[in-house]
């Protein structure tokens, strides 16, 4: 890698791209100053059009005519069907079986030959590389290329521009290849700039890799972030990351469904859970000293499918407190649940669902259980009820 090549990736791609607004997000963390890189409203609706339009610009005539191939969980393939259509070139896309089907419609109508592969990224990787070497094509790699990482690293000379106070970055990581652009050409430009990478909890190949200094596979990756849902880093991407990465975090997929609520609500950004990632690391404070320091979230991605994007919601509005469900045990006489009702409504909560029960066997005749449902504020809200509800002897079993 030299900073020379991300220079000329910008060159390159200054009219093909947007240069994505930096926006301020006060509300993410009262502790430091949080704006947020929307890579979510770039062309294709993620940061993979930079490295694959790059990549694609600096290959041969020869490589060209043979025609282009690449494995992608959703959004490195509506980049690559993109400059591909833009070069004139055939593009065959290798995607998971389990790709959100709005990536997949999105990269067929850019014309891209599509191939579903049953498993995830990795199952998807084989079979490209099957594909590659019986048809002949020239393979286009999501994140293990210079020419790629390259083309990531255009976002980290945007962001120098964009807020030349900046203090930390903190960048999604699923193969490495975005971080290891953003912190080779931000660490060579100004060394003490922080760099941070968060992974799903439930796919964490870099972390652990890093943390075990050496390049490790997961046996399997499980989580709502299907862009990092990645089982092994690249080894250009570990050897980057080693070098120029001050940390990696992880964090959980109510997490990153609490953050994506956040950025729907306060901020009117619809993000995946892939581009959510560092949004929740700095709401659940998951990376120490960033307290009074200016910080760079990249939110890489927005293409999320509408009826994932429904559960997510419904997700983070659990985790976040603002809907609960509160089982309790009553005597079955009349007024019980007028009692209850009066108790909600005191607390200022909204009831949206009832069930009422007859209690299980080993309880007494006369018990039941009331399952009841509330739109409520916040985390200390719904303990204000249970609190208000025990103090009026009622029993909370769940």
């Amino acid at each position: 890698m030299n900073l020379d090549k991300v220079y000329h990736a910008s060159y390159i791609l200054k009219d093909v791209i947007r240069k994505t607004d930096v926006i301020p997000a006060p509300s993410l963390n009262q502790d430091c100053n949080v704006f947020l890189k929307t890579e979510n409203l770039q062309v294709t609706g993620s940061f993979k059009i930079r490295g694959a339009y790059y990549k694609i610009s600096q290959l041969s005539a020869a490589e060209k005519s043979r025609g282009v191939i690449a494995c992608s969980a959703g959004n490195h393939a509506q980049g690559v069907a993109l400059a591909a259509q833009h070069s004139g070139i055939k593009a065959t896309i290798c995607l998971p079986d389990g790709a959100p089907i709005s990536k997949v419609e999105a990269t067929k109508s850019y014309g891209a030959e599509i191939v579903l592969v049953p498993g995830v990224y990795d199952d998807a990787y084989g079979r490209a590389l099957k594909l590659k070497e019986e048809k002949g094509y020239t393979f286009i790699h999501p994140f293990d290329d210079e020419d790629v990482i390259a083309g990531q690293g255009t976002i980290g000379l945007e962001i120098l521009n964009q807020i030349p106070n900046v203090d930390a970055i903190i960048v999604p990581i699923g193969g490495g290849g975005l971080i290891s652009g953003i912190a080779y050409a931000v660490k060579t430009l100004n060394p003490k700039i922080k760099v941070y990478g968060v992974q799903a909890a439930g796919a964490p190949c870099m972390l652990n890799s890093i943390k075990d200094k050496k390049i490790e596979k997961l046996d399997e990756v499980s989580t709502i972030a299907d862009g990092i849902a990645v089982k092994q880093p690249g080894n250009l991407t570990y050897t980057l990351c080693s070098k120029y990465v001050d940390g990696i975090v992880a964090v959980s997929d109510d997490e990153i469904a609490a953050a994506i609520l956040q950025l729907i609500e306060k901020h009117k950004m619809i993000a995946e859970g892939a581009g959510a990632v560092p949004v929740a690391a700095v709401m659940f404070n998951k990376i120490p000293d960033l307290k009074g320091k200016n910080v760079c979230c990249v939110v890489s991605g927005g293409n999320i499918d509408v009826n994932i994007l429904s559960r997510v919601i419904n997700r983070g509005l659990q985790m976040s407190g603002r809907t609960t469900t509160l089982v309790i045990e009553l005597t079955d006489k009349p007024g019980e649940l007028v009692k209850v009702s009066q108790i909600i409504a005191s607390c200022g909560a909204n009831v949206t669902g009832v069930l009422h029960e007859r209690a299980n066997t080993g309880s007494k005749i006369n018990d039941c259980n009331l399952r009841i449902t509330m739109e409520t504020k916040n985390a200390a809200h719904v303990s204000e009820i249970k609190k208000t509800l025990t103090a009026a002897g009622f029993k909370l079993i769940g």
